[in-house]
């Protein structure tokens, strides 16, 4: 795959996506009203403003959830190569499950997991 492909494809997702957006302009008949503005969600029309402060703790439960997600990212390369590479991968990945382990616990402890 050389420069003339990737340029090829680069010409071909910006005639795609502008194409998409060229139909949708000329075919569909939009419409301006208050409503399309609001926020939507589940079918219950809002009752105050869309902008408001989440609770903190959303933010690091979504956090936690990401590292324990790359952490599986970065263990499906390991069990690939794991016996080609030997002890010293065990130890490694031993070390590396250990380290987000003890993260685990500090979040356990500062309560950072409860749900309320």
């Amino acid at each position: 795959m050389g420069p003339v492909s990737l340029i090829a494809l680069l010409i071909a997702a910006i005639v795609f996506s502008a194409g998409g957006i060229l139909v949708g302009k000329i075919l569909v008949k939009g419409s301006r009203n208050p409503q399309k503005g609001q926020a939507y969600e589940c079918g219950i029309p809002t009752v105050s403003s869309p902008w408001q402060q989440f609770n903190v703790g959303y933010y690091l439960f979504a956090l936690l959830f990401l590292i324990f997600d790359v952490e599986l990212v970065f263990l499906y390369p390991w069990a690939v190569v794991v016996k080609q590479m030997g002890m010293p991968a065990l130890f490694e990945i031993m070390v590396f499950i250990f380290i987000l382990f003890m993260g685990f616990l500090y979040a356990h402890k500062k309560g950072a997991l409860k749900w309320t």
